[in-house]
């Protein structure tokens, strides 16, 4: 018997392959699908069927790529849409890979056509139940992608899956669903990396609403929608294969990448100290680890992407831009910023102050304008800067006119990495005096500018 689960970092996505009889199928794939034709091959299994649980709209599904790469039917929920690749499935259908069975569950509320499977084991006993995004660890899925106009009702479709059909399953059926913590399509989603139906109704502050009114009532919210996830949802109904193993980056020599940035936008993916320290004039900042979280925001599918890296290996970062859709990748700085500084050209740099020296900038009389871009849940949690100015980093780009030009502009986050993506982004925009603060609220100890909890 065959199963694995595979999480793509940063977009806490998770994908399952599962066979048996020398037989495999693969739930929710990612786009670079190699992992799962080279795992079933290493065990001996040829993926026969590829499910989706949903269209997807934080990422690019790879059933068409990993269709192409070994032969599988593909079976893609959300049957109202118009698919150009696969089979709609049926409320009730079901699959054989050897001795294993999964039957499809009708589980509308994240998308009106969401599917959940539920795998029973050789002996024909339910199992594992995938949900994909209707049922999470300590979370169920956004009912908002419609609109707000379609808000109540899909929070009530969600109500029905769940305490209709999946709380209805036993309470040890191993639940598996297709994100985990960190995911944009939970707001809540909690660190069990594991958990059942048993749990889940115990555990989820979701699934103590039982009265239909309070759970749509608590549910039925708008978040916030990355720009990115039309692009998503556009390409999930008729995505074409890619060719080979997906774009690689070629490098670039000095010269060459020099002309390509004129009509490029060049993403530095180092961490907040070394592109600070130097970097690329009018390079974005967006550190390798939150590529998957940012780049959707802030890079456009239209204009090529230019990468400079900490390494000269590009395949990690280019995996992580093409789940997002990014195929125009044109290539990457060979030999990094060594190379660009031995060659003799110019860099920028960007202020990086410590918490402690900002504090004790701000009580000594010097004047700093803050820019703080933590999330709502952040600054209620963690507290406000006194006088800070308050924009969350996604919503920077739509919020420039609120900065000062003729200000020094100090930004803050709870690291510094986030803090680099918009200094890096006035600094783009023709702000000249930017600076980031390094750390979080820590080690904060200004009397004049005081970490405020009542707000």
């Amino acid at each position: 018997m065959l199963f694995e689960r595979i999480e793509s970092q940063g977009l806490a996505h998770y994908s399952y392959l599962i066979g048996d009889g020398r037989e495999a199928l693969v739930i929710d794939p990612r786009r670079d699908c190699s992992v799962y034709v080279e795992r079933a091959a290493r065990a001996g299994y040829g993926i026969v069927h590829v499910l989706e649980t949903h269209r997807n709209e934080d990422y690019v599904v790879g059933s068409v790529e990993l269709a192409a790469r070994t032969g599988a039917d593909v079976w893609h929920a959300d049957a109202q849409w118009d698919y150009v690749y696969g089979q709609a499935v049926e409320d009730g259908q079901t699959w054989k890979v050897g001795r294993l069975e999964l039957e499809a569950i009708h589980s509308p509320g994240h998308t009106p056509g969401s599917m959940s499977y539920l795998l029973r084991d050789p002996g024909g006993s339910p199992w594992m139940v995938f949900t994909g995004d209707a049922l999470f660890a300590g979370d169920v899925g956004r009912v908002d992608l419609l609109g707000v106009e379609r808000l109540e009702e899909m929070a009530g479709l969600l109500y029905e899956t769940l305490f209709d059909k999946l709380l209805a399953l036993p309470d040890d059926l191993i639940v598996c669903p297709a994100h985990g913590a960190g995911s944009v399509c939970g707001s809540a989603i909690a660190e069990r990396v594991w958990t059942t139906i048993g749990l889940e109704r115990r555990l989820n502050p979701r699934l103590q609403y039982t009265h239909r009114d309070d759970f749509v009532h608590n549910v039925a919210q708008m978040l916030e929608r990355p720009p990115y996830f039309r692009r998503m949802e556009e390409l999930n109904l008729e995505r074409p294969p890619l060719v080979g193993p997906g774009p690689v980056p070629l490098p670039l020599a000095m010269d060459d990448f020099v002309q390509q940035a004129q009509d490029c936008i060049v993403v530095d993916t180092r961490d907040e100290m070394g592109f600070g320290a130097a970097y690329v004039p009018d390079a974005l900042s967006i550190w390798f680890g939150g590529l998957a979280s940012f780049a959707g925001w802030f890079l456009p599918y239209d204009v090529p992407v230019l990468l400079v890296n900490e390494t000269d290996d590009p395949v990690p970062a280019a995996r992580r831009l093409i789940r997002l859709g990014y195929d125009g990748l044109a290539g990457y700085l060979a030999g990094g910023m060594h190379a660009w500084h031995t060659a003799g050209r110019r860099s920028e740099a960007i202020d990086l102050v410590t918490v402690q020296d900002l504090c004790h900038r701000l009580d000594t009389g010097q004047e700093a304008w803050i820019l703080d871009v933590r999330k709502e849940e952040e600054l209620e949690s963690q507290g406000h800067i006194a006088g800070a100015h308050h924009i969350h980093i996604t919503q920077l780009p739509a919020h420039l006119t609120e900065v000062p030009r003729e200000r020094r502009i100090t930004v803050f986050c709870g690291s510094g990495l986030r803090s680099m993506i918009g200094a890096s982004l006035l600094k783009r925009e023709g702000w000249e005096d930017v600076a980031v603060v390094l750390g979080g609220l820590s080690g904060w100890s200004s009397t004049t500018c005081p970490i405020d909890l009542t707000e």
